[in-house]
């Protein structure tokens, strides 16, 4: 079997969607025992061409939670450590979930928050 570059499989992973990445991160986790999250959230900026130098530091901003609420409550407690009451909150109004964290980070948690249903932006 010929030996696959590793720029090739970065530009595989260009041509994805970030739910076609999440369910090659899921599949790493399962074949290698590993959580290669750091790798693929770390690639996904670059594959959506969105090199963004000048800000190094961003918000996470939930827009709407969508029709996965429940688990978007979730994910918001165990991104801020919030109490329910306050996740359920800020599920309900929306708002900043994180402030002031790296790019790599701030796009990790848009993908999760994505993947459960919610509207997000990063500013």
């Amino acid at each position: 079997m010929a030996k696959i570059e590793n720029k090739d499989i970065i530009e595989a992973i260009k041509e994805k969607t970030i739910l076609e990445v999440k369910e090659l991160v899921d599949m790493m986790k399962e074949e290698f025992g590993v959580d290669p999250s750091a790798v693929a959230v770390a690639a996904a900026p670059v594959a959506a061409g969105a090199s963004d130098e000048g800000d190094s530091t961003k918000t996470v901003v939930l827009k709407d939670a969508g029709s996965g609420k429940l688990q978007v409550i979730k994910i918001v407690r165990e991104i801020t450590g919030l109490g329910l009451k306050e996740a359920k909150d800020l599920a309900d109004n929306g708002g900043n979930v994180k402030e002031n964290v790296s790019a790599d980070e701030a796009n990790e948690i848009k993908a999760k928050l994505e993947e459960a249903g919610a509207t997000v932006e990063l500013k």
